[in-house]
């Protein structure tokens, strides 16, 4: 038996202690948002918080995520899908598939916790998600627009 605090909520889960977090997510608590790709943690599709820092849940076993760390999903980053990086995303047509953006925006989301005006080279740096569809551009434009964004809602 796991315990788990996932976007807010303590929630307990009968599993094997080696299983991802990224199956103990989708599978068991049916957040489906955190997508799996590659399963070895270089794409990025999976990626979550956890504490606040980006991790690509396909790579971390339950048994490393006790009661205290606080786990947040794509789900949980707003409740209303008003984060400024979802409305940059919608506002700029950021996806194409659409299917790594989840963990996109996850990533973009813990780079901006940490530096509040990226530079594209911080970004770059930052945000190592594989898009196959190649939309690192419009990933870019959309983190910088989400500044903007955050920026005009405080002023």
């Amino acid at each position: 038996m796991a315990t788990l605090n996932i976007n807010g909520e303590t929630v307990e889960v009968e599993v094997d202690g080696s299983t991802p977090l990224l199956w103990v997510l989708r599978e068991q608590l049916g957040l489906t948002g955190t997508k799996y790709a590659c399963g070895i943690g270089l794409c990025g599709s999976c990626t979550v918080h956890v504490d606040g820092e980006a991790v690509r849940a396909c790579t971390v076993p339950v048994s490393a995520m006790d009661a205290g760390k606080q786990i947040v999903t794509i789900e949980g980053l707003s409740e209303d899908n008003s984060h400024p990086l979802q409305q940059a995303w919608k506002e700029l047509d950021v996806p194409q598939c659409g299917y790594c953006q989840p963990g996109m925006i996850m990533a973009a989301a813990a780079l901006l916790n940490k530096n509040a005006e990226p530079s594209d080279a911080d970004i770059n740096n930052q945000v190592t998600n594989i898009c196959r569809c190649g939309t690192f551009n419009r990933v870019r434009r959309g983190i910088h627009r989400a500044v903007a964004i955050g920026k005009e809602r405080t002023s």
